[in-house]
């Protein structure tokens, strides 16, 4: 649902858009990569790429370091 708010703010405004990946999701998706359950690179980018699509101009999230870490290795 929060991804179509995003879409809704960017094409509604003429101002750029920024979204924020919240400590809760951060946590759950480190969580859920300790006990083996996902591929936590490809999750997170998978999720910070289905935000950009939605609309943001910029991303704040806790994996902005190993996310950029994770594309120049790609």
């Amino acid at each position: 649902a929060y991804l179509d708010i995003i879409r809704l703010i960017k094409d509604t405004f003429p101002y750029p858009v920024a979204a924020y990946n919240v400590s809760g999701e951060y946590a759950m998706v480190k969580a859920a990569a300790q006990k083996g359950w996902i591929d936590e690179p490809r999750l997170v980018i998978e999720n910070l790429t289905a935000i950009k699509r939605a609309g943001a101009d910029f991303i704040l999230t806790y994996h902005a370091l190993e996310a950029a870490q994770w594309l120049s290795k790609a």
